[in-house]
């Protein structure tokens, strides 16, 4: 039975609705995209300055450049592109003036990686912008395979395109933004690490997770710590457990390849999860800024009771999806799937009980779970209370629902409060209801995706949505003896949950350990 929902008329705050200044604008740069002829670039990286560009968030001096193999020149790229654009779900119509203010910003360079000649060719390309407009900042962006992150980083640092800067201050700035995955393990991972902050500083560094450019979680931060009612009971004493859900609908699709060697943890916990973790679980830093957000984080993961081979099965359970339905359309298993081993063992599904040993945190659950041909798509973060020491209310039999503060990340993204009232009526009996508050009823539907607030920040310099070197390792280091644990001992029972449904039934079991039940977002 669903709860009544009680809708909450929102004002806006003056300053709201009364400034129309953009709080930032990016710098002069010139942005290479090297990879540029990849599915990142066409469906969220051109889409993305579109809409800042439309947004006015673009500085006057600004170009981009696609590097990549396909034999194209600047008007090939540019007539791609502008395609590419129109048939985003992001987008729309684009009108024809708004698209030539971009198109002659857009610009292209054909060759491959492993020949030197490509980079002196993006080089040259970039001094032509500089020479024209006088100094401003380059940003590198790797829409690249993994493999080559690191030769990439050499190749741009021994070309003088990123010379390393130690000094934060240093204009014109050079920045490179490297896409997940940041390595496989804690030690590809570290390895990684330690190839580009040989060549670059930390600061020149931007490790991007779409994930945190979502306008929920980065309003996680403003709920928390902007308001006073929040954060006295943001603690193990008035908190029973935290329930943070990544659900996809969809199966591996083209990824299959990926996917069976990384399955769901490395693909999802190592990440999303566990910067979703961090940020609810974080103290409030002396400043929003990118140095002392990011120091929080990585505290609370360091907090977090590491698990070891020997202990995952009191801490995780794993799951694979079998033939199913989706929307009413039957679906095939993850081992009938193009690309996939017919008895893979790779997990496609995974959940996770986190404990942070600190103060505000001990005993406290944080239940990690993701999986793919779930029921729905949602990805929320739900922060269940506490009962209330004593229930007076008799209430007919009907037990007491819990508190529930929930953060909708996607889709609908908004915040949700689930509390008991009285019911109408002679008796004193008692019902749940739901405030909610919704982003679109609120501020009007936005196609403005994560990428655009994370671009800006890297045009910016502000790496408050980025992870920091340590924050990775870190990360890897806590999900690496799952990963290790899981490989040396393959499931006897995958497919163990069916597509279309919340995952296998002993994810069931493992939470109600804790007093605690899944909620379906």
């Amino acid at each position: 039975m669903s709860t009544p929902t009680v809708a909450i008329p929102l004002r806006l705050s003056e300053h709201l609705t009364m400034s129309a200044e953009p709080l930032k604008r990016g710098d002069p740069c010139t942005a290479v995209i090297l990879g540029a002829g990849g599915d990142l670039t066409r469906r969220k990286l051109m889409p993305a300055l579109y809409h800042l560009l439309h947004d006015g968030l673009l500085h006057d001096d600004f170009s981009v450049v696609g590097a990549a193999r396909e034999a194209l020149d600047d008007q090939g790229f540019r007539d791609k592109m502008r395609q590419a654009i129109a048939e985003s779900e992001e987008i729309g119509h684009v009108p024809d003036a708004t698209w030539d203010r971009l198109a002659q910003r857009i610009h292209y360079v054909q060759g491959d990686m492993t020949d030197p000649a490509f980079f002196a060719a993006v080089s040259a390309r970039v001094a032509e912008f500089e020479r024209e407009s006088g100094p401003r900042g380059r940003l590198f962006y790797l829409a690249l395979p993994p493999s080559v992150y690191a030769t990439a980083v050499e190749h741009l640092s021994s070309t003088g395109l990123v010379p390393r800067m130690d000094d934060p201050a240093q204009r014109p700035w050079a920045r490179v933004i490297i896409e997940k995955p940041f390595g496989s393990s804690l030690e590809t991972a570290r390895a990684l690490n330690q190839a580009v902050l040989k060549r670059l500083a930390e600061h020149q560094v931007y490790r991007i997770d779409h994930y945190l450019g979502k306008e929920t979680v980065q309003n996680l931060l403003v709920l928390r710590f902007a308001n006073s009612i929040f954060e006295p009971i943001w603690n193990r004493q008035h908190i029973h457990h935290v329930q943070i859900t990544a659900a996809e609908t969809v199966g591996v699709e083209h990824r299959a390849g990926y996917y069976e060697q990384a399955g769901v943890v490395r693909d999802m916990f190592q990440n999303h999860l566990l910067q979703l973790l961090a940020l609810t679980a974080m103290e409030p830093p002396v400043a929003f800024r990118a140095e002392e957000v990011r120091d929080e984080k990585v505290k609370v993961l360091r907090a977090v009771r590491p698990i070891t081979p020997a202990t995952v099965d009191d801490f995780a359970v794993r799951g694979q999806y079998g033939p199913g339905a989706i929307g009413g359309t039957a679906v095939p298993g993850y081992r009938q799937e193009d690309r996939v081993a017919p008895l893979s063992a790779t997990p496609t599904y995974a959940a996770v009980r986190f404990l942070v040993d600190n103060w505000r945190w001990q005993g406290v659950p944080f239940y990690d779970r993701s999986g793919k041909r779930l029921a729905r798509r949602a990805t929320e973060i739900a922060i269940r209370f506490r009962q209330p020491p004593h229930l007076m209310f008799q209430n007919g039999g009907r037990s007491f629902a819990s508190n529930v503060l929930v953060i909708r990340i996607q889709p609908n993204e908004g915040v949700s409060l689930c509390f008991e009232i009285k019911a109408p009526g002679v008796d004193v009996r008692t019902t749940s209801v739901e405030m909610d508050f919704s982003y679109a009823n609120a501020f009007g539907a936005t196609d403005h995706s994560a990428y655009e607030t994370l671009l800006l920040d890297a045009m910016v310099g502000d790496g408050t949505l980025y992870a920091r070197s340590d924050q990775v390792e870190t990360a890897w280091a806590l999900v690496d003896p799952i990963v290790a644990a899981w490989a040396a001992e393959p499931p006897r029972d995958f497919p163990n949950y069916v597509a279309g449904s919340w995952g296998p039934g002993v994810a069931d079991a493992f939470i109600a350990r804790d007093g605690a039940r899944w909620r379906e977002p």
